[in-house]
């Protein structure tokens, strides 16, 4: 059985000012022609469907036609968990209708989804709180899911009745999925285990999580080890990390496959992909990761010149980019304009102004008998050791000359 994994989509988002809904449907796109050129079985979506609890009604839309496409008409079963940025309610309220079309939307930890069967596509012959057994045609065997989505101390308390204030949110987990796949998953058929957490390898490497992420982990509390995944389970689907990692080795990958798109400078040059995982009962996990080639690839450039950086900036048009401008002196009216006229996907302008302060200089005197003007230059001098250029200057006599009709 082959299985597509994805996570972290937030649809919607936006790089600062900038819109990624274009490139948002294009990865769409993308991931739905994988799908079916690799024959998927099933598609899994693990939390961060959106970027916020109230999205624009766009990427509304976005979110419903492309799982609606990854059905293939409603023969292969898409299952989509809520993750950090998601509200629980609106992630549940389609799935009444969603999984008639083979959409089977998972908001709270403890939902339920009632028996059913979609003819000539799949049957759901058991199901139970945060878990789904589905059975399809061309398989002699069931497909077993257990699905947490994103649980928080508040949403534990809410849905799955935890009160033990001095218990982590590691043991309550662990505890849930071992009797979830003690009860439901034996060697008979395959086994995965989908959700939106911070989870690490007990003794392994600290991942960072992304920047301008709402983080999970708070101290301990939230963090959960893969320790705690049940013997049972063959591959476990996680969201939340935007870079591809898998936590620890062995024949049971735990993965987090990352975002389909880059959506902070700080994940400049990540590789972003979606995994596919082949499973047979009772056998090692086979996955493979397929590389996305849609959106614009995201920049931090730094430039000593205007002139080299507008010549990057032309050679490169597809890019969105973070430009560190370095120089002797500040940046003009006329130099931002040539940047800017030079590209349309520039974020951030970080302007430099190198210092020119001598070694051992010391505190001068002020000469308080020379006019404003001479004031200004010494000040400016004094503070970013350089003398102001001369739009400065022409717009320090405008101001001087405006003070000075309104005093008159």
């Amino acid at each position: 059985m082959r299985i597509l994994h994805t996570a972290d989509w937030h649809l919607g988002k936006k790089l600062d000012f900038f819109s990624r809904l274009e490139e948002q449907r294009e990865v769409m796109d993308e991931i739905c022609q994988i799908a079916d050129r690799e024959e998927v079985d099933l598609v899994v979506v693990s939390g961060d469907l959106y970027d916020t609890f109230n999205p624009p009604i766009e990427a509304t839309e976005l979110l419903y036609k492309t799982l609606k496409r990854l059905t293939n008409n409603g023969k292969r079963p898409v299952i989509a968990i809520a993750g950090n940025h998601d509200s629980p309610d609106r992630v549940d309220s389609p799935d009444p209708l969603a999984r008639e079309c083979g959409i089977f939307f998972f908001g709270q930890p403890n939902l339920v989804t009632k028996q059913l069967t979609v003819e000539g596509a799949f049957d759901v012959i058991r199901s139970d709180e945060g878990f789904v057994e589905l059975k399809l045609p061309k398989y002699y065997y069931p497909i077993r899911i257990l699905s947490t989505a994103f649980a928080n101390e508040m949403r534990l308390k809410q849905f799955l009745g935890f009160e033990d204030k001095a218990a982590q949110l590691q043991e309550v987990l662990k505890e849930r999925w071992r009797n979830l796949a003690t009860q439901y998953c034996d060697s008979f058929g395959v086994n995965l285990l989908t959700t939106h957490l911070y989870m690490l390898k007990r003794g392994g490497e600290v991942l960072e999580e992304p920047e301008g992420e709402k983080p999970i982990r708070l101290g301990y509390a939230d963090l959960v080890y893969s320790d705690s995944i049940p013997a049972q389970i063959q591959y476990t689907a996680l969201g939340h990390l935007h870079r591809f990692h898998e936590i620890g080795q062995g024949d049971a990958p735990v993965i987090y496959p990352g975002s389909p798109l880059a959506y902070s400078f700080s994940e400049a040059g990540q590789k972003k992909q979606v995994v596919l995982v082949d499973l047979e009962p009772n056998k090692p996990a086979q996955y493979s990761t397929v590389t996305l080639e849609k959106g614009r690839q995201l920049h931090r450039k730094r430039f000593q010149s205007i002139d080299d950086a507008v010549v990057w900036l032309h050679e490169n048009p597809h890019a969105l980019v973070e430009l560190t401008l370095e120089s002797d002196e500040f940046l003009s009216a006329i130099d931002l304009k040539r940047i800017h006229e030079a590209h349309d996907g520039i974020i951030h302008i970080i302007p430099i102004v190198n210092r020119k302060q001598e070694p051992g200089c010391t505190v001068q005197s002020v000469n308080l008998d020379q006019d404003m003007k001479d004031l200004f230059k010494d000040f400016f001098r004094s503070k970013y050791g350089q003398d102001p250029n001369d739009e400065l200057m022409a717009l320090f006599d405008e101001v001087a000359a405006n003070t000075l009709e309104k005093e008159d």
